[in-house]
């Protein structure tokens, strides 16, 4: 391929992943509100009536496990996530883009790929068992939100794809070079 079409490639590559990390990070980001709704609920409950339950209990974990998880490729495409960036703020963008992928390849894609392939079979365990809480009153089907451990992941891994190809486009453009 030439210049041209790899670049082509490239971008549809971006584009979708950023896409579908996009749709998936506004729909998750509704799961906030559920979140805050359920707390209030059960902070009512157990305060006014002296009332809770062990599933109320995990399905707020499980709703922030799964907000965490699934949004953490969104935050990534927004460069909302935590940075330590004592030195990163001063550097140029051609040193930025080449901390990031030196960072995205030896760290975040080998770290969410160990991830992703040793949760399958706690995954697959989970769901070849029938996993539902230990708790009495705890809530059954536990192996659904351990689905979303691998599937975070990917989506993470994914997203790291697409911030590479960013920056390599960044690296090969004279004008980002400042």
């Amino acid at each position: 391929m030439n210049n041209f079409s790899d670049s082509i490639f490239s971008e549809m590559i971006i584009k979708a992943i950023d896409q579908l990390n996009s749709f998936i990070g506004r729909a998750i980001s509704w799961l906030t509100f559920v979140l805050v709704l359920l707390i209030c609920v059960d902070v009512a409950l157990r305060y006014l009536f002296d009332f809770s339950t062990s599933g109320l209990f995990e399905m707020e974990w499980h709703l922030f496990a799964a907000i965490f998880m699934l949004g953490a490729a969104y935050t990534l495409r927004k460069d909302k996530h935590v940075r330590v960036d004592v030195f990163y703020a001063r550097f140029s963008r051609k040193q930025q883009a080449w901390v990031n992928i030196i960072g995205t390849i030896f760290f975040l894609l080998p770290f969410c790929y160990v991830v992703f392939i040793t949760s399958i079979p706690f995954v697959t365990d989970a769901y070849a068992m029938n996993e539902s809480s230990p708790d009495p009153g705890g809530l059954p089907y536990r192996f659904i939100i351990k689905s979303v451990i691998p599937i975070g992941f990917l989506l993470l891994f994914l997203q790291g794809i697409a911030e590479l190809l960013k920056e390599v486009k960044a690296l090969s453009n004279p004008t980002d070079h400042a």
